[in-house]
This record gives structure tokens, sequence and C-alpha cells, in this order.
């Protein structure tokens, strides 16, 4: 199997290439998509004013929550959350659409 190493990655289309790499676990990427859906529908919910702003403090817990626990306990691996904070959130997304549109497995 080919692995790519973490390095300095010059731009998100190198990086997403790693970011797969560092998601191959089926119960990773599901608690991804867990987290992600939840973060859209509480953030839908605070703009729509149906939840106050405050639970904007929220978004980072439901957000990254549900992908840490993928990481430690099923992927065995550190979220690139840590090393390439912006290229992972976006990371997050594409993937997250890759998976609704079947490009990746869920």
């Amino acid at each position: 199997m080919n692995t790519i190493k973490q390095s300095d990655f010059q731009s998100f289309a190198e990086f997403y290439p790693y970011y797969l790499q560092e998601h191959g676990n089926p119960t990773c990427r599901r608690l991804h998509v867990v987290g992600t859906t939840l973060l859209l529908v509480l953030l839908a919910t605070i703009i729509t004013g149906a939840l106050s702003a405050w639970w904007l403090f929220a978004l980072p817990v439901v957000g990254y929550g549900f992908a840490w626990v993928g990481h430690y306990f099923f992927e065995k691996n550190r979220p690139a959350t840590f090393q390439h904070p912006w290229y992972s959130l976006m990371g997050d997304f594409v993937m997250y659409k890759d998976i609704l549109t079947r490009r990746i497995d869920w």
C-alpha cells in the first residue's frame, strides 16, 4: 500500500489524498458524517432563530467530537486538524460531499 506522508502541502489538491488516507476506516468516516450533519443542523437552527446564538459555542464540540472519536478509537491515528486545521476543515466538507454523492463509500 502506498502511503502519503504528512508534510507541508502546497495546495488542498495535494492535501486531500492524504486526508482520505487518514480516513480509511468506515466507522471513522461515518462518525465524520454524523458530526458534520449535526453541525449543519445546529447551525441552521441557530441561523433561523430557533436556538440562541450561544449555541455557536457548541459547534466545535459537535463537529470535532464525533470526528475525534472516530480517529482515536477506530482509525487509531491523530486527526489532521492539529497539523493542517484549514485544509482539514475543507477536507471534512469535501469528504462529506463525496460520501453523499457516493464518490466515497459510506
